[in-house]
């Protein structure tokens, strides 16, 4: 017979491998998102109009399903509350910005990358990120060290990132569209704890999805008024529905990481979230690419990072049971 304890450890256990796997079928959406907006930005010529447009897209459909229930609107008043009350400190609202500058970087430089190299540098910096915000306890969640196993696991993802590159560095690619997904990765960690930080206070994974998307939105359109003001606006908008969904692939993708954060912790949300973003990049850049085609050491890059996550995660399950309870009720 199960005793109570053993039974609340295994259903712990099987929360924890459904957030991961619910956040693998994310990074899928992260993935479909960067091949959404990367395409969006060439077709319009313009990265920053593409980013605007599908965050704010994003934006109008989190306003209408959160603000149209009451359970909805009673999650969003309890952030000004909560930080009335010194429980949530202003800065923690500013995920959003983060999310902007990932989505800016999509429509800039994934259409030169290519989804595959766009995406192993993402997972590099937000991997990097994801060590350091554990390693303190950032935005509430509990302190993991850096062991051996997570050093070696990053350091694995940023090996992953020459290796992909390496062919390409002095050639079509240039060093500076590296940049902007390496930062992008670091914020996108960043992110992750805020928006669960947010999400716990609240009590709704939507109402902080919403509060990183007004941001986000608010954000991308003073960069893009400067933009236009500058460049121009676009001539025509492109007439194919499906380069203007990646406002709904983000609201999937950001929800299920704010749900998740607080149950698998930073380090290995981002972890799952690089294996569901591969999974799409190399589909995307094998049948359907927009920069350069699918390469062998891109493959190796693949098979480079998923060494590194199952490395970084080697501490986590080796714990015993009881002292992933006591962790998680921390």
């Amino acid at each position: 017979m199960t005793s109570p304890a053993r039974s609340r450890r295994l259903a712990g256990r099987l929360g924890t491998i459904l957030a991961a796997l619910a956040t693998i079928v994310a990074g899928v959406g992260v993935a479909t998102q960067s091949r959404i907006n990367g395409e969006l930005g060439q077709r319009l010529d313009d990265g920053f109009t593409a980013a605007l447009i599908s965050f704010s897209s994003g934006w109008v459909m989190l306003l209408v399903i959160v603000l149209s229930t009451s359970r909805g609107r009673v999650a969003v008043r309890r952030i000004p509350a909560a930080m009335r009350a010194g429980e949530l400190p202003w800065w923690m609202l500013l995920g959003g910005a983060a999310g902007a500058f990932f989505v800016l970087s999509q429509g800039l430089v994934a259409g030169i990358l290519g989804v595959a190299i766009f995406t192993v540098a993402i997972v590099s910096g937000q991997t990097v990120m994801g060590m350091l915000a554990d390693a303190r306890g950032f935005a509430g969640a509990r302190r993991t060290p850096p062991t051996t196993a997570r050093l070696v696991g990053a350091g694995l993802t940023v090996v992953a990132v020459v290796v992909a590159v390496a062919s390409e560095l002095g050639g079509s690619i240039p060093w500076l569209a590296l940049i902007f997904p390496l930062l992008a990765g670091l914020g996108v960690g960043a992110q992750q704890a805020m928006n669960g930080r947010v999400r716990a206070v609240s009590g709704s994974p939507l109402a902080a999805t919403l509060v990183n998307f007004t941001v986000g939105t608010a954000a991308l359109l003073i960069v893009t008024a400067v933009s236009l003001a500058v460049a121009g606006i676009p001539e025509k908008l492109p007439a194919d529905g499906y380069l203007y969904a990646g406002g709904a692939v983000g609201v999937f993708f950001i929800a299920i990481q704010a749900a998740a954060v607080g149950r698998i912790g930073v380090l290995l949300l981002g972890m799952c979230l690089v294996l569901g973003q591969l999974l799409g990049a190399v589909v995307f850049d094998t049948l359907a690419a927009i920069g350069p085609a699918l390469q062998v050491q891109t493959v190796v890059a693949v098979a480079l990072t998923g060494l590194g996550i199952v490395v970084a995660t080697l501490d986590r399950w080796r714990r015993p049971p009881t002292v992933l309870a006591t962790t998680r009720q921390r």
